[in-house]
């Protein structure tokens, strides 16, 4: 079996990012159609106006399948944020989201970012304690009504 290697988001990545994520949250915590079109704002202001090198998009592969996916977003001079952080049902369980965390946030103090902030949702269990402990902490936590279901929002972030 070939090894799992992370490499750059590319242009080609951005469909399959928005189909993945529409796909798994719609079967998996019931959202509706109006998750898909926020997931290809996201992707196409992060290729619209990247602040390379200091943002930057990793996709998890093996060999030439696709398997997730986090992205590092300029803030601001301090602060980046994570998102879009998926990992495909097949591939979870084997460390590969610590390892996909640990190059982003590495990443972000590379550009001598000093802190990270992500917004999830408390239904995101094994993300959350992979945030956790990886030295994240939830600031905040309120309910919402988001993509035509009651989630618990969140927002975390940690200093690196």
């Amino acid at each position: 079996m070939a090894a799992i290697t992370l490499r750059d988001l590319e242009p080609g990545d951005v469909g399959w990012l928005v189909a993945q994520h529409s796909l798994l949250y719609a079967r998996d915590e019931g959202f509706d159609d109006t998750f898909g079109p926020l997931v290809s704002d996201i992707l196409d202001d992060f290729m619209r106006g990247r602040d390379a090198p200091r943002e930057r998009g990793f996709i998890a592969v093996r060999g030439a399948q696709r398997l997730g996916s986090v992205l590092c977003v300029h803030v601001d001079d301090r602060t980046a944020r994570l998102r879009l952080f998926l990992l495909l049902p097949e591939a979870r369980g084997q460390g590969l989201g610590r390892r996909m965390l640990d190059a982003c946030m590495a990443h972000a103090r590379a550009q001598d970012y000093r802190r990270m902030v992500l917004w999830t949702h408390a239904s995101h269990r094994a993300a959350c304690a992979l945030y956790e402990k990886a030295g994240w902490r939830c600031v905040s936590s309120k309910p919402v009504v988001s993509f035509g279901v009651t989630l618990e929002e969140q927002a975390w972030e940690v200093d690196l």
